[in-house]
């Protein structure tokens, strides 16, 4: 049988940092509230010039550097992102044609923050089926620009980011096991309202920005990694000490501890960026990985837990052998 490994990974963030301190002088806020309810400290945001694609084309080059593999052996690109360049042709076409590969399937994944989870589980039964031996899965997004910079519920969790994996063949498993699921009934609790068939209307209040009730989204959220954890403990049959390092998706330290004690995981085995980078959606996963990857923390052989939940809403989890 087939299986695929992770081989190399990437990330990137805009040079651009947006501190609580500067949210402070303009909007009704502190770095002390902000941090006390989701542990941010700074978020990147992207210059004029950058975009979901050039992020993402940076943090895929250093995923490919890293695994060792060019243009002419990718076969498969799949782009987990909220915020694409355009509408059409997908964001992963674009970086398709920035890193020379020709031929291969191309597509974005919308699935909010659970985007690059998503992208994972596809790129893994592609390979496992025999339709690519060698993937790129990149989460990437510019989430600053559809975020009202006046509304400091949603302003002060958002941030712009990639990451990235290479993801080989193998004849050992590397992506142990992977879920993904939604529920559409709760729609408006996470959404940007305005869109392609239901029409923009820049003039209308709120504008095309993230909209989200706050508490309501922390309580499903919560429910639902009680979910995640079911279906972890029934892949390891009971056996929770397995997991070497649980890389949540990057939402609020509040979210992120709640998601660790369903788990009974303990904080020393959590990765959490969030207080560097703030919630950047699909990208979030991907940027933690590389981050910890590099520093020497998360080393081969280790197994890893993904678990992401976003608007839909969608979530989803992965156990991986790095």
């Amino acid at each position: 049988m087939t299986y695929a490994r992770i081989a190399g990974t990437g990330s990137y963030l805009p040079e651009n940092v947006v501190t609580n301190h500067d949210l402070e002088k303009t909007m009704d806020t502190s770095d002390e509230w902000i941090r006390e309810r989701t542990g941010i400290k700074r978020r990147h945001i992207a210059a004029d010039d950058e975009t979901t694609s050039s992020m993402g084309l940076e943090a895929a080059r250093r995923a490919m550097e890293m695994a060792g593999v060019g243009a002419d052996d990718i076969d498969l690109i799949v782009v987990g992102t909220a915020t694409p360049d355009k509408i059409f042709p997908a964001t992963a076409c674009i970086i398709q044609r920035q890193l020379g590969v020709k031929g291969s399937p191309a597509f974005d994944v919308s699935a909010a923050c659970s985007g690059f989870v998503y992208g994972l589980d596809l790129a893994n039964r592609y390979i496992q089926t025999g339709g690519a031996r060698t993937a790129v899965v990149i989460g990437s997004e510019t989430l600053s620009r559809i975020v009202d910079w006046s509304d400091r519920g949603t302003a002060i969790l958002f941030g712009d980011g990639a990451g990235a994996v290479v993801l080989q063949a193998a004849d050992e498993p590397g992506i142990l096991s992977s879920h993904i699921h939604a529920d559409g009934q709760y729609e408006t609790l996470l959404h940007v309202e305005q869109g392609v068939s239901v029409g923009f209307d820049v003039t209308k209040a709120g504008g095309a920005f993230v909209k989200m009730e706050g508490n309501a989204v922390f309580r499903r959220a919560v429910a639902t990694f009680d979910l995640m954890a079911r279906e972890t403990v029934a892949d390891l049959d009971g056996h929770l000490d397995d997991i070497d390092w649980f890389i949540p998706h990057q939402a609020n330290m509040r979210i992120i501890k709640a998601a660790a004690k369903k788990l009974e995981m303990p904080m020393e085995r959590v990765i959490a960026t969030v207080d560097e980078h703030a919630n950047t959606s699909g990208a979030s996963i991907p940027l933690a990985l590389d981050q910890v990857v590099r520093s020497g923390k998360v080393k081969r052989g280790d197994v890893l837990l993904f678990a992401a939940f976003g608007g839909g809403f969608t979530w989803g989890t992965a156990m991986v052998k790095f």
